[in-house]
C-alpha cells in the first residue's frame, strides 16, 4: 500500500479538522487509478482548499527545461491551483495563507536531477517559515532502494536539478528524502510521513502490483525510470536523449553518429544488466527534430544489476572519443542556471566531465565515487525507514 492508500484506509485521520493544501501531479493516484485530489476532495473529514503542482504541471501538460506554467482554477473541484514551476518554485506566504497542512504526494524516480524532490524541499522550507505542517505520502522508489550510484552534489553547483548533497541515484523514497532534507537543512517544520505498507528496498516498481502512470511527459515506462539516472546526463550534451520518440532516454544519438561504432565502443566495457542495440531514429520534436539520427537503444536485461550511471558514462565517453569534432557539451541556460555548464550542474560538479574528457574508463570513475557514496550512506542511514 502506498502512503495515499494507508492514509485512506485510516479514514484520513491525519488530516481531520485541518485546512489542507495538496501537491500532486498525474501519477498521484491509488492502485485503482483514482487521483489523490478526488479522494481528498470527496472525503467528508478533509477540508481540501488548495492545489499545487510541480514542473510539467499538475496535469502533466508541459515539456522540460524552463517551460513554465501558470496557476488556474481546477474545473472538477473549483479549487485554486498554484504553480510551483513558474514565477515561483517555492510556495509563497500568500499561497500557504490559511493552510494548516500541506500534503505532498509525488512519484519520484530515484534520480537527483528529477525536480519533484526539489519541489518537496522548497515546500518544507516554505512551511517551516509559515508554520504549516507537512504530510508526505510515501511512494516506492521505482528503481529500488538497495543501490546508489554516481557523484554526490558539490554545494558550489547547486541548481534546480540538485539542491542537497545526494548522489545521482540516491536509493531513497520521497518520504525518506523528506526526513533527510529536514535534518540536512536544519528546518524547524512539523513533518509527518505516511509510510507505505509492504514495500522493501529490493522491490522495484514492477514488483509492487501498482499501475505505472507517467509522472512526467518523458517518463513513459518503468524502463525509462531505470535508465534515467544515467540517461539524464545526455541533457548536458548536444546528443538527442530521445525526446520526440516513444522511448526517451533509452534511445539516443545524433545525425553524425554511426550506430555500430557507438554500440561497439559501449559494449567493450561489459556493461551489466543490459544490451545495446544500434538503430536509427527521427525525433518529432526537441534536438534534431525531423532529422535522421544514428544511435543506440539500451535494453535492460536484468534491472537488479543494471548500472545506469556507468552505462551512460560509457555512452557519452564513446561519443566524445569517436566524434571529437562533432560532439559538444550543451551550453547554458539550463534549469535557471545561466553561467555554469548544464553537464556540470547535472553531474554535481566539473569532475565527472573532466574525467570523461580525459578518457577515464567508467569503471575507474565508479571507483572514485565509492567514498562519496559511503559517506552518503552513513548520513542517510537514520532516515531509511524500510528494510
Amino acid at each position: 500500500m502506498t502512503g495515499l492508500e494507508v492514509l485512506a484506509a485510516g479514514g484520513f485521520a491525519a488530516l481531520r479538522g485541518a485546512r489542507v493544501g495538496l501537491v500532486v501531479h498525474p501519477a498521484s493516484v491509488d492502485r485503482h487509478l483514482r487521483p489523490t485530489t478526488h479522494l481528498l476532495h470527496e472525503a467528508a473529514t478533509v477540508d481540501l482548499v488548495a492545489l499545487f503542482g510541480p514542473q510539467h504541471g499538475i496535469l502533466g501538460q508541459t515539456q522540460d527545461n524552463m517551460i513554465e506554467w501558470e496557476g488556474f482554477t481546477d474545473r472538477a473541484t473549483g479549487l485554486p491551483v498554484f504553480s510551483l514551476y513558474g514565477e515561483h518554485r517555492k510556495p509563497t506566504p500568500a499561497m500557504l495563507a490559511g493552510l494548516d497542512v500541506l500534503v505532498v504526494d509525488l512519484q519520484d524516480v530515484g534520480a537527483r536531477y528529477y525536480t519533484f524532490i526539489w519541489t518537496l524541499l522548497h515546500c518544507l522550507e516554505a512551511c517551516a517559515e509559515a508554520g504549516v505542517k507537512v504530510v508526505v505520502l510515501d511512494r516506492p522508489n521505482p528503481i529500488g532502494g538497495r543501490h546508489t550510484e554516481g557523484t554526490v552534489l558539490d554545494p558550489e553547483f547547486r541548481s534546480f536539478v540538485g539542491l542537497a548533497p545526494i548522489p545521482m541515484r540516491h536509493g531513497l523514497t520521497i518520504g525518506e528524502l523528506a526526513g533527510f532534507f529536514v535534518s540536512w537543512a536544519g528546518l524547524d517544520v512539523e513533518l509527518e510521513v505516511v509510510w507505505m505498507d509492504g514495500w522493501r528496498r529490493d522491490m522495484h516498481f514492477g514488483r509492487t502490483g501498482l499501475p505505472w502512470v507517467l509522472p512526467s511527459p518523458n517518463m513513459p515506462t518503468l524502463e525509462t525510470a531505470f535508465v534515467y539516472p544515467g540517461g539524464c546526463l545526455l541533457e548536458g550534451t548536444i546528443l538527442s536523449e530521445g525526446r520526440g520518440t516513444t522511448r526517451p532516454f533509452e534511445i539516443f544519438g545524433a545525425p553524425w553518429i554511426e550506430p555500430g561504432t557507438l554500440a561497439g565502443l559501449m559494449t567493450r566495457w561489459d556493461l551489466p544488466g543490459c544490451r545495446v542495440r544500434p538503430l536509427h531514429f527521427e525525433p518529432t520534436f526537441h534536438k534534431f527534430a525531423g532529422e535522421t539520427c544514428g544511435g543506440v537503444q539500451v535494453h535492460i536485461t536484468d534491472p537488479l544489476v543494471f548500472e545506469p550511471v556507468a552505462t551512460y558514462t560509457a555512452a557519452i565517453g564513446a561519443a566524445l572519443q569517436a566524434w571529437p569534432d562533432r560532439f559538444a557539451w550543451k551550453q547554458p541556460p539550463y534549469e535557471y542556471e545561466t553561467v555554469k555548464r548544464p553537464i556540470d550542474i547535472l553531474a554535481g560538479g566539473p569532475q565527472w566531465r573532466e574525467q570523461v574528457e580525459a578518457g577515464t574508463s567508467p569503471w575507474n570513475m565508479k571507483a572514485g565515487w565509492l567514498g562519496q557514496l559511503q559517506a552518503f550512506a552513513a548520513a542517510s542511514a537514520p532516515f531509511r525507514h524500510y528494510d
